[in-house]
């Protein structure tokens, strides 16, 4: 079973988040929360609370244990951009762009992952057997 969370249009570069997103992929969702609640780092706040929605989706609509997570997917990607100016010399516009992004996490339970793993080693044996 797969949970999904998507959060759109957060305030931070993807290349900001992307910095932690190797850290917190490793471990399992409960290890990166209690990792990411004493971290000091507006990127690792924005993570606590995406991880804990997914964490809290997953258990409320799959009726799993939290301990039973983990990660299949973390992926950070580019939202909108703020496209605006600063008035510089000579009547010149200098850019300021302001970057946007999105999470996406998808959680799966792993002992539905073990169950189908027993299942494709029954099949594969019954097809020996015959």
């Amino acid at each position: 079973m797969e949970s999904l969370t998507y959060i759109k249009n957060i305030k931070i570069t993807p290349k900001k988040l992307r910095m932690i997103r190797d850290l917190v992929v490793r471990m399992s969702p409960q290890d990166a929360l209690d990792h990411l609640l004493y971290t000091t780092s507006k990127a690792s706040k924005i993570y606590y609370k995406a991880i804990h929605s997914a964490v809290s989706n997953a258990t409320q609509s799959f009726k799993v244990s939290p301990d039973m997570l983990q990660f299949k997917l973390l992926n950070i990607e580019e939202g909108r951009t703020l496209k605006r100016f600063h008035a510089g010399s000579k009547g010149m516009a200098k850019p300021i762009k302001k970057s946007f992004s999105h999470i996406k996490i998808i959680l799966e339970s792993v002992q539905e992952k073990s169950k189908t793993k027993h299942i494709e080693q029954q099949k594969k044996i019954a097809k020996l057997q015959k």
